[in-house]
């Protein structure tokens, strides 16, 4: 069965390159959303298996989305992306709860598995 994923990040370029290349590798795109607070609205209405996540949101920060998240009660694994640096952010992504984290330039259904539920 294929996980459902959840896109939370802010660049609309961004959300439809990662659609198509999760959808070609047998993802299924339930939603997207472009801040935190649409993030969990859309997290708590679709019941995504995953979200993959920006560290960078317009309102609140990733860190803090997926706190949030993978607080409630069968909560979504959260994947944290960025197109920063895992030396400059690893300490924050380790606190946020999320599975890990992948670059924006890392993305593919391959690295995604490796942090599945």
């Amino acid at each position: 069965m294929a996980l459902s994923v959840l896109i939370v990040d802010d660049h609309p370029t961004f959300r439809a390159s990662a659609r198509r290349l999760l959808e070609a590798e047998g993802y299924v795109v339930v939603g997207e959303a472009g801040d935190g607070v649409g993030g969990l609205a859309a997290a708590g209405v679709l019941a995504p298996d995953l979200v993959l996540l920006d560290v960078a949101l317009p309102d609140l920060d990733g860190f803090e989305v997926a706190r949030r998240l993978t607080a409630a009660p069968g909560a979504p694994a959260v994947v944290l992306t960025s197109s920063r640096d895992w030396s400059e952010i690893g300490d924050l992504v380790a606190r946020s709860g999320a599975r890990g984290f992948v670059s924006k330039d890392d993305l593919s259904g391959a690295v995604l598995a490796a942090l599945e539920p």
